[in-house]
């Protein structure tokens, strides 16, 4: 529960779940040891979704050729994870607040905010909508009963915030990887790896690139948004530990495991191997994995959603409502089948989101025209006094950027466009062509200029570690 500061001199009413630190740095004292934060970082390799997608590729590829296109795609989302994910480490920023010093303004920080929210809360509503017709046609039920149960575990967990996200981490994927293993080894058990390793691709060939581009163009946007979870580490060395683990685990071991299931069944429909021999507990655990695997769409979107509104509106909400009210919408939407009607609306989102990166990458590590604010006040864990207001060339570059990644056919459309504003940012910025305009101060609240009021609640306990 966190409490905030409204008329002065008098608290304001307990708000439901936690804040986050939606508009502040996360403090050193409340960041989250190692153990804790790299079973958050496995946690999002743990879903069905990953086998779906190695089988997949491994129905048109064989074993050699897969493990290629799972290295390339693994490389880059190491490099772009890493590159943002340290900024968001050493800010202690989400990626909302940080591109307000780092290539947006204050400004763009609400465009950027607005198709963070809009895409990541819309990609909660379809991975609930699969799921909830995934478990329907194995274990029977309405798909729309599934799908209310899945988003309402996953509303519940993200409103109480990173803290309890971690400790359910904790449980799920353990139990995860084991019913995995168990269910695989169980069904390999009868035949020869060495002979399904080495057997022909069962379907019509999938090229190189169309395999990388499904690799790293489908998680590209949670890289992007990789601070909302790096802001809670205490070293930029943790940082590549867990997310390069976590690279090795979805991409090698699950995404691998999908493809030699592929060549076994000779279909991408390798799902119903893992739920039709594990029964019930099965079907719990799935559950709950998929919960925490969406659950950082809706954390991000809730993010992007506090940032913009307190932007454009001037309003302060608190994280833990909005939370509330983006998973209900997600959780109906998803039940009543209106989702699965925007992916495509959602993939063009996931070309216009990579440019944010490729801008924050080349601002923060190269060009660093406007970070020098948050350089002076990092020390003091407090949010400079002011930020540009605007910066129009970053808004140019983005839109120039989504213009390659979505008409460009060559490689991969999401790498496309993040390569093609990082180029055109740094080779800009360090011209001297990139020049916010105008000041704007940060808003009086306490909580939007460094620690939380006295008496507020709003933190994260240190993790195990």
């Amino acid at each position: 529960m966190t409490a905030t500061t409204g008329v002065k001199g008098a608290p304001a009413p307990k708000q439901l779940g936690s804040d986050d630190y939606s508009l502040s740095r996360v403090p050193r004292d409340k960041r989250i040891g190692f153990w804790t934060m790299l079973l958050q970082w496995l946690a999002q390799s743990g879903s069905i979704s990953q086998f779906t997608l190695g089988a997949t590729i491994g129905v048109g590829m064989s074993f050699g050729q897969a493990f290629l296109a799972f290295t390339l795609g693994a490389v880059t989302l190491e490099i772009v994870i890493f590159a943002i994910g340290m900024a968001g480490m050493r800010e202690g920023l989400a990626t909302p607040m940080l591109t307000r010093w780092v290539g947006f303004g204050r400004n763009g920080s609400a465009l950027v905010s607005f198709v963070i929210a809009v895409s990541l809360v819309g990609w909660f509503g379809v991975q609930n909508s699969i799921f909830g017709d995934s478990v329907s046609s194995l274990v029977g039920g309405p798909a729309w009963i599934w799908c209310v149960v899945a988003g309402l575990i996953v509303t519940v967990l993200v409103i109480f915030g990173f803290r309890y996200m971690a400790v359910f981490a904790k449980i799920v994927t353990p139990l995860f990887f084991g019913l995995v293993a168990w269910s695989v080894i169980r069904t390999l058990s009868d035949h020869s790896f060495s002979d399904l390793i080495h057997s022909p691709p069962p379907g019509a060939h999938i090229s190189l690139a169309v395999a990388a581009t499904a690799i790293a163009g489908g998680y590209m946007t949670g890289a992007i948004v990789s601070p909302e979870m790096t802001r809670y580490n205490k070293k930029s060395s943790h940082v590549f530990l867990q997310s390069a683990s976590s690279m090795i685990l979805s991409e090698y071991l699950v995404g691998m495991t999908g493809v030699v299931l592929a060549h076994l069944v000779k279909s991408s429909e390798v799902s119903s191997i893992v739920l039709s021999t594990s029964g019930v507990i099965g079907v719990l655990v799935v559950l709950m994995s998929t919960a925490k695997v969406n659950d950082w769409n809706l954390y991000g979107s809730s993010l992007g959603v506090v940032n913009f509104f307190q932007v454009v509106f001037g309003k302060r909400l608190h994280r833990g409502a909005v939370t509330i009210v983006l998973g209900l919408a997600g959780t109906v939407l998803s039940a009543v089948g209106i989702m699965t009607h925007f992916t495509e609306f959602l993939s063009l989102l996931g070309v216009a989101i990579p440019p944010i990166g490729g801008i924050i990458v080349a601002e923060y590590w190269f060009v660093r025209r406007m970070r020098k604010p948050l350089d002076d006040t990092r020390e003091g864990q407090t949010l400079p006094a002011t930020a540009p207001t605007w910066v129009p060339m970053s808004i140019v570059i983005w839109i120039a950027a989504f213009c390659v990644g979505k008409f460009y056919d060559g490689f991969i459309p999401a790498l496309n466009s993040l390569i093609t504003a990082f180029v055109l940012y740094t080779v800009l910025g360090l011209l001297g062509w990139i020049k916010p305009y105008g000041t704007s101060a940060l808003d009086s609240d306490r909580e939007d200029r460094g620690a939380p009021a006295p008496g507020a609640s709003d933190t994260t306990p240190v993790g195990a570690a």
